[in-house]
């Protein structure tokens, strides 16, 4: 269970990240729609774990292979925002949420299923 202190500072990492990603989307994004779908921080703050989708999802992939290879980039950035209020900026670790996409899948299955009607 996360501390007080992680989730604001999370809930901060997340707004912050929003607003970076927001100015720059084609650099970062390729042109795809993502949102960033929360932060997950360290208890010692150290490593922030960034959750998001991406819409056309079977480019999800190719955006974090860009995200992964602008990763220095983006610490720096979030370094600028933040910086005075924390001592050490976190390692960012980004991971594709797929959260959305298996909901979806597990309607399809279920819309599927041939549940005969209840007898009375």
């Amino acid at each position: 269970m996360e501390s007080k202190r992680q989730h604001q500072y999370s809930r901060q990492i997340q707004k912050d990240l929003g607003d970076i990603f927001q100015r720059d989307t084609r650099h970062f994004f390729l042109d795809n729609l993502v949102s960033i779908m929360g932060v997950e921080t360290a208890p010692d703050l150290s490593i922030a774990k960034i959750y998001f989708s991406v819409f056309p999802v079977q480019n999800g992939a190719k955006v974090l292979e860009n995200l992964n290879d602008k990763k220095s980039e983006v610490r720096w950035r979030l370094g600028k925002r933040i910086g005075k209020s924390i001592r050490k900026i976190p390692e960012l670790a980004f991971f594709i949420d797929d959260t959305a996409e298996e909901a979806s899948r597990m309607d399809q299955i279920i819309n599927h299923l041939n549940i005969p009607p209840e007898k009375t």
